[in-house]
């Protein structure tokens, strides 16, 4: 199908896609349009405008300082996936991207994108709520910063309102010495995740886990912070040559515990993402305990 008659503009700074957003009616931000285009060619949107920030000299730049990698709107994942000090600074960001789809996407497809699009089986809008990063947003009453946990509000939903467009996004870095892991079930290398999961372990001088991040996507109507799994591991020892593998296997089972798991009879249902999920979140959680005993990071 082809796209319905729309308005086109360029805009080269956030001042000007907010002051265009404002002057079309149902205007859409254009970065990657992975997709958002897909979807007009299908006509689920039908926007009377597009705002284009693709060029957007600003939108285009990222940059790493504070303890966070701030991604500008039009920075594409297949450049920060290629840039090494990307690679270095934050490796689960890297590994996280290297499942998006495949290469001829993130070559257009854009970080900020994917948030503002909120699928819940993206990888992105996962990593960002497991490592606790916020969204920056402008609009119309000037700009906001929105934390992971707050943004995404339902399936393909988030905490934009009208007239506001996202400008970047603060994925803070994984501490030294912790262990994160990304990890997903797919039918297929680059399809959609029917289960997915991100995670993290901080160990103390005592080897007793400090501090555990695990969030699911692909499972709910939206990312999830499995927070079950996450109290019963704080505290306990995870540390020496062989994590405690009775604590992992519980934090595993819990993992779902109060999920509102989806299921269809097309890709998976309810109970198979549960089951799955759950042996995909224990085999993660072995490989990041291991990975913060060791002192770095694995995929």
């Amino acid at each position: 199908m082809k796209t319905a008659p729309f308005d086109y503009v360029r805009a080269d700074t956030v001042a000007e896609a907010v002051a265009a957003l404002a002057d079309g009616e149902d205007a859409r931000i254009l970065a990657g349009g992975q997709s958002l285009v897909p979807i007009m060619a299908l006509r689920l949107a039908v926007p009377g405008r597009l705002v284009d920030i693709s060029r957007s000299t600003p939108l285009r730049a990222w940059t790493c300082d504070d303890g966070a990698l701030t991604v500008g709107a039009a920075v594409t994942d297949r450049a920060l996936e290629l840039d090494p000090e990307v690679r270095s600074a934050h490796p689960l960001l890297a590994a996280t991207l290297a499942f998006i789809a495949h290469p001829e996407i993130r070559a257009r497809g854009t970080v900020c994108g994917s948030l503002a699009h909120a699928d819940p089986a993206a990888e992105l809008p996962a990593l960002l709520l497991a490592t606790e990063g916020e969204v920056r947003l402008a609009g119309p009453d000037g700009e906001r910063s929105v934390p992971a946990g707050d943004f995404f509000t339902g399936p393909f939903t988030t905490a934009l309102d009208e007239g506001e467009m996202v400008t970047a996004a603060r994925f803070p870095l994984p501490a030294p010495g912790s262990g994160w892991v990304v990890d997903e079930i797919a039918r297929r290398p680059g399809d959609f995740a029917l289960a997915g999961v991100v995670c993290g372990i901080e160990l103390d001088g005592a080897a007793r886990c400090s501090r555990a991040r695990i969030a699911l996507f692909g499972v709910a109507a939206t990312p999830v912070r499995a927070g079950g799994a996450e109290r019963l591991l704080e505290g306990a020892a995870l540390g020496g040559p062989v994590p405690d593998d009775a604590v992992l296997e519980a934090a595993a089972a819990a993992a779902f515990n109060g999920v509102d798991v989806l299921g269809d009879e097309v890709h998976a249902s309810a109970g198979y993402r549960r089951a799955a999920g759950t042996a995909l979140v224990r085999r993660a959680l072995g490989s990041a305990v291991r990975a913060a005993g060791e002192g770095r990071h694995e995929r």
